[in-house]
């Protein structure tokens, strides 16, 4: 989506969608784009829309969480701040941070290791607040053995640090006790 005819086509199916499926595909082709100004228009115009639809509300933010262009990791910190985003709601945490961390491969393993370290700061806050939603958060980093070198040692580093919190849940240490096993 980098032409201004394929963006006008997409700009139309999004304002004139009459069915969720049609307004998604087309909310999800100008996010994932270079054109900043129409990004901008649709995301507030699908919140004000839908924002009184929870779950259509969820799936806008996963969209944005699994926008594949650059910069998606303070995407999602700045949507955390968002006055719909409740982290001790597990669906809102699942659509937001779970989405970004399973379903963002490119921003989550950016090479700096930020998206691990994101990951992990948000485990162990959960875990004092909601340790079945933190547990099963810990997906990503668990496969750190499936990568390479520096991605895995990111990852193992990211996991050895939640285990060292003290008062771990019993939810959050079986995951991560079972995934630093050798």
């Amino acid at each position: 989506l980098e032409s201004e005819q394929v963006l006008s086509v997409c700009s139309q199916q999004f304002d004139n969608a009459d069915n969720m499926t049609d307004e998604l595909a087309a909310f999800n082709a100008i996010i994932n784009s270079s054109f900043a100004a129409e990004k901008e228009r649709v995301i507030a115009d699908f919140y004000q829309r839908w924002q009184h639809e929870a779950l259509v509300v969820n799936q806008w933010f996963t969209a944005q969480a699994t926008c594949s262009v650059p910069a998606t990791l303070e995407l999602v910190k700045k949507l955390m701040l968002h006055p719909a985003f409740d982290i001790k709601n597990p669906n809102k945490v699942r659509a937001l941070i779970g989405a970004f961390a399973g379903q963002n491969l490119i921003n989550f393993h950016q090479a700096d290791g930020a998206g691990y370290e994101f990951l992990a700061d948000q485990i162990i806050y959960l875990n004092k607040v909601n340790p079945q939603i933190a547990s099963r958060l810990l997906g990503p980093l668990s496969k750190w053995k499936s990568y390479k070198d520096d991605a895995a040692n990111k990852m193992r580093l990211a996991l050895q640090r939640i285990m060292a919190e003290p008062d771990l849940s019993k939810d959050v240490f079986e995951v991560v006790s079972k995934s630093l096993q050798d």
